[in-house]
């Protein structure tokens, strides 16, 4: 039944082998407004109905024929889902070690026979309206950690917008076409995914990816402009971008923008330690830099620039495989060709249809580029 805060139907189960008992305790609860009692004279029956009808409420006689009230509380305490049901176990029964062993098994009150009603009422009555307190408590845990939730989406949706047109302005400036960064970013993901990276950081993946060159934005005109090959000095100065990228990106607490850090860093740097700017090799590369770095040299091969014509998407495939184990993780490669099929479409698609997003969806990637 959904409950609501107020005006709940709190259910109580009461289980004893005596029908005028039973009546008795009936007629004690059922004064109480909105209370439903379910009855019982066996036990086993009424653990039976536990888990399709939980109570709010047991109460319970100590001796049955079948079992006693200690072995009832022992089976709701032992299951998950109704252990925390208050239980109050009746007896007439003045023994000190029924009732330690009662509250060894999770008795919540006791209550002595010959039951005096208005006792039990008022003791019910209290106990249902912490069980009440507790569900108003837990709705409204519930409420806020909705409210909590589509909170943080809205911010995730913010920071993405924000990063992808960011990102776009820079891609403009240094000629670049946003479809590099959409293509980037969907292969990236392809990647990450094959390589076995959780759908969390894959979407951060997808995400920082746009960022990958953010440090550009410190080189002059004359270098990013430039139409025929660079200098060593302006390839030197060129290669800078990655230290510029990681201060812009530096001192941040989002989780993304610390990944695009890494990224903006060490996208540049070779599996056999011979990349820049720090020359890192094997593992010290961060994952998420040696995704995203086959994922913009395969793009960057593919693509026209002013200073150079773009390659077939074979060529380009055969110079990513080449390079395994020199410049890209093997690992990452190997995901790359599991996952050609996708990025062979992915160019094939855009070829005949034009660009390939705006700002690309957010949705898992795995088997539809």
């Amino acid at each position: 039944m959904p409950r609501t805060l107020r005006g709940v139907i709190m259910r109580v189960f009461v289980i004893d082998d005596s029908p005028s008992v039973v009546a008795t305790l009936r007629r004690a609860v059922e004064a109480i407004s909105g209370s439903k009692v379910m009855s019982f004279l066996h036990p086993v029956e009424a653990l039976d109905r536990l888990e399709d009808h939980a109570p709010d409420l047991i109460l319970v006689d100590y001796m049955m024929p079948d079992m006693t009230g200690i072995e009832v509380i022992s089976h709701v305490r032992k299951n998950a889902l109704t252990a925390h049901i208050p239980a109050i176990m009746i007896t007439s029964r003045k023994e000190a070690d029924i009732k330690l062993a009662a509250m060894e098994a999770g008795a919540t009150e006791f209550l002595n026979k010959p039951i005096d009603e208005a006792e039990l009422t008022i003791r019910v009555r209290n106990i249902l309206r912490i069980g009440e307190e507790r569900l108003a408590l837990a709705e409204r845990a519930a409420t806020l950690q909705r409210d909590f939730d589509a909170a943080m989406q809205r911010i995730e949706q913010h920071e993405q917008e924000i990063i992808w047109r960011l990102s776009k302005a820079i891609a403009c400036r240094h000629g670049e076409t946003a479809d590099h960064l959409d293509r980037v970013a969907i292969i990236a993901r392809m990647i990450a995914e094959e390589v076995g990276l959780n759908e969390s950081s894959c979407r951060t993946i997808f995400l920082a990816s746009a960022l990958h060159d953010v440090g550009k934005i410190g080189l002059p005109d004359a270098i990013l402009s430039k139409p025929g090959p660079l200098t060593t000095d302006e390839r030197r100065h060129m290669q800078r971008h990655t230290d510029f990228g990681g201060e812009i990106l530096s001192d941040s607490s989002s989780e993304l923008i610390q990944v695009a850090r890494k990224i903006a860093e060490s996208h540049h740097e070779k599996w056999d330690g011979s990349g820049y700017p720090k020359g890192m090799a094997g593992a010290s590369i961060p994952i998420e830099a040696r995704v995203v770095a086959i994922a913009d040299v395969f793009d960057a091969l593919c693509s026209k620039r002013s200073y150079k014509a773009a390659w077939p998407i074979a060529d380009a495939f055969r110079e990513i495989v080449n390079s395994s184990g020199t410049h890209f993780d093997p690992a990452c490669v190997a995901a790359f060709c599991r996952r050609w099929v996708d990025i062979k479409s992915l160019f094939e698609r855009e070829h005949n249809e034009g660009s390939v997003t705006m700002i690309p969806t957010l949705q898992p990637s795995r088997g539809s580029a």
